[in-house]
């Protein structure tokens, strides 16, 4: 993990005075064990400012601050500061959703079209979506439209205002209720479903539902009015100053700004206890399993179980304590968040940051609040986490030669090889490092340490799923069990031969999105605007070879790593080959001009309104380049490796030295003139 500073601030805990003289000793071993668990993510995860808070019977009992609010300032946090809350903000727009289905305005078991009937597809079987399907995540639908969505410093609606129009051409990916994969485009429609059936827009019925019942001030949208020097600053590793404010226009997905204490308030209209907002009975009904309705893996002990809006209704490791723990966790670009509560005992924790991850602010959470429950007396003792043992070497029966073959998943394929009782895999998880899996009996295969098995299942859909149950061991910070299904296997996919030359033609080019705003916050780091094809046995990038210019998505893996797809559509316009996904163009590299190496040059933005990338070759690198930039446009300009040097938006210096082998891209509106100088 890449560490963003050294620098460790001791977190600041503030208990109201009433109960400061008795609390103080009392919640000194909760007190540290934030402290330590805070201080260690700041110093080695990435993260520049953190904020936490406990909330007990509708009481704050901790609140508390690591890092900085400003790096430079050395400002710390407080408990004002305000963060991006990310997904989080899917359990504003579920209990909205509850609201209403209490109000009779709408029924959650009906289909969205009875209440947005401007939502259409291609594809008949959209009619049985319902708002219930939306909120367990089991629509079928692709996933998510990221375009223009979360910007520096810019609350353009542009997302928002096209979400319909650009779905009406889109297909499903499964059958309604079949099975639940992470959605983030299920929570755009609830809130445009909220705004038709409410008359008013989402933000302002947030402000009348949540905000203004609960007497809460720093609970906000990116198009609320509110004072934006409240914002955590943000850091990018790579540049150093912080960044404009980060607005994530995607508000029932993920817009959603807040504080822990006003998070952990939330979450008791969430366990029920403001009933003029939300009734217990809606409450407990968003807290059922609802993955239970699906194709799921079988093991109940796991970090995902959804719920309605909630990503596990039965979080791991408080089973073991026989305590139910609901939690939602939310990452943007920059800022990331959990909530966890505890319905049955009242007891809540938020925990936000500049940086990191959620995974790490949900990990830190259970650690914390298991220290609250023992320092309570709720449990006696905390269980120690998981060890385990190399794997023994198994004699593997020859059968399980017959799960070899071509795998895959959203966004890539992996040929998989069981052989000898031994198989490799890539990277699991996010954090599980590529490595070989040795037999150990039972159908398993575990890794180096024995923390993590995998094993094939077939399920009743007919996909045969490679299926993950691992203990993610975060160091210094603990430890997260998950089970998830990691890649499916593909069926056979014969191309003719125009059709295999078409596609060999493309294996190994990119493509640059062309159609982001250049105040997108995906230009720091543009994994998502840049598209690899690699072709492999009938299939693209993880998509299914269809025709020579068209791919559809091939990926049906409940839980997670089926979330996001999308299908490759090709074309060619003025003698350039362009890739289209979720109706954004990339333009392909073979279409990218070098920057021109004299002395002075311009670029222009064409009458499309898009951005216009070129190749830093050896006539350009080495040289200073100097921008002189209208103010509706921008530039970025990247390494050799992806990594971002320069962005217009970020600093005021106009000059950056051009690395050899990068690429620079140039956005604004349709006409702008961009004056490049190069020394």
């Amino acid at each position: 993990m890449n560490k963003l500073t050294s620098v460790v601030l001791a977190a600041m805990l503030v208990i109201p005075a009433a109960q400061a003289s008795a609390a103080q000793e009392k919640q000194n071993p909760v007190q540290a064990k934030a402290r330590e668990l805070a201080s260690k993510i700041v110093a080695d995860y990435g993260v520049s400012g953190m904020q936490y808070a406990i909330m007990d019977k509708g009481n704050i009992t901790l609140s508390g601050g690591a890092g900085f609010y400003d790096t430079v300032t050395k400002a710390p946090i407080t408990k004002d500061t305000m963060f991006g809350i990310g997904s989080v903000s899917k359990m504003y727009v579920s209990a909205a959703t509850m609201i209403l289905a209490e109000d009779k305005v709408i029924d959650i078991d009906k289909p969205l079209i009875t209440y947005l009937p401007q939502f259409k597809m291609a594809d008949e079987r959209y009619k049985e979506i319902t708002p219930r399907m939306l909120m367990n995540h089991s629509s079928g639908l692709y996933g998510s439209h990221y375009g223009n969505s979360i910007l520096l410093d810019d609350n353009d609606t542009q997302n928002h205002d096209e979400m319909l129009s650009r779905m009406a051409s889109e297909r499903l990916k499964s059958d309604p209720g079949e099975y639940s994969v992470y959605c983030n485009d299920g929570f755009q429609l609830l809130e445009l479903m909220i705004e038709q059936v409410s008359g008013i827009s989402y933000s302002e019925f947030l402000d009348r539902h949540f905000s203004s019942p609960m007497k809460v001030s720093s609970t906000k949208t990116p198009l609320d009015s509110f004072d934006r020097q409240q914002l955590a600053k943000t850091y990018f590793p790579s540049l150093k100053p912080a960044l404009p404010a980060e607005n994530a226009n995607i508000l029932g997905a993920g817009g959603l700004y807040s504080t822990a204490e006003d998070l952990t308030k939330f979450a008791e209209v969430l366990n029920g206890n403001y009933p003029d907002i939300l009734s217990k009975a809606s409450a407990e009904a968003m807290r059922q399993p609802e993955y239970k309705n699906g194709i799921w893996v079988p093991e109940e002990r796991n970090s995902f179980n959804y719920g309605l809006g909630w990503d596990a209704v039965d979080l791991a490791p408080f089973g073991d304590y026989g305590i139910k723990a609901l939690t939602k966790g939310g990452d943007t670009i920059m800022y990331h968040a959990a909530l966890t509560t505890l319905p049955e005992s009242d007891i809540s924790i938020a925990v936000l940051s500049s940086g990191g991850s959620s995974v790490y602010n949900t990990v830190f959470a259970s650690q914390v609040l298991l220290e609250y429950l023992k320092d309570t007396g709720k449990i006696q003792k905390i269980q120690p986490d998981q060890t385990f043992t190399p794997p023994v070497k198994a004699a593997m029966p020859a059968e399980m030669q017959s799960y070899s073959g071509l795998y895959g998943t959203v966004g890539a394929t992996l040929p998989i090889t069981v052989k000898g009782g031994e198989l490799t895999l890539p990277v699991l998880a996010g954090l599980i490092p590529a490595q070989k899996y040795v037999y150990t009996g039972k159908g398993q295969f575990k890794n180096s340490d024995g923390s993590a098995a995998v094993s094939f299942e077939k399920q009743k859909n007919g996909i045969t799923y490679l299926k993950l149950d691992a203990h993610l061991n975060i160091p210094g910070i603990g430890q997260m069990p998950m089970v998830t299904y990691e890649y499916q296997k593909l069926e056979a996919n014969p191309l003719n031969a125009s059709t295999k030359q078409a596609w060999e033609k493309r294996n190994g080019k990119h493509y640059y999105a062309v159609d982001e705003k250049i105040s997108s916050l995906f230009y720091l780091s543009p994994s998502i605007l840049t598209k690899t094809i690699a072709v492999e046995q009938g299939y693209a990038t993880g998509t299914k070879i269809v025709d020579g210019n068209t791919a559809v998505n091939a990926a049906e893996i409940p839980v997670m790593n089926g979330r996001d797809a999308f299908d490759l559509n090709f074309s060619t316009k003025n003698g350039q080959e362009y890739l289209t996904i979720d109706g954004n163009d990339y333009i392909s590299e073979d279409a990218v001009k070098p920057l021109y190496g004299g002395r002075a040059s311009i670029s222009t933005v064409p009458a499309s309104g898009q951005a216009v990338w070129m190749k830093l070759d050896k006539k350009s690198a080495g040289r200073t380049m100097t921008v002189t930039a209208p103010s509706t446009g921008g530039y970025a300009v990247y390494d050799a490796d992806g990594v971002i040097v320069s962005h217009s938006m970020v600093g005021k210096d106009p000059s950056v030295v051009l690395p050899q082998g990068g690429m620079a891209v140039f956005g604004g509106k349709a006409g702008d003139v961009f004056k490049i100088h190069l020394q």
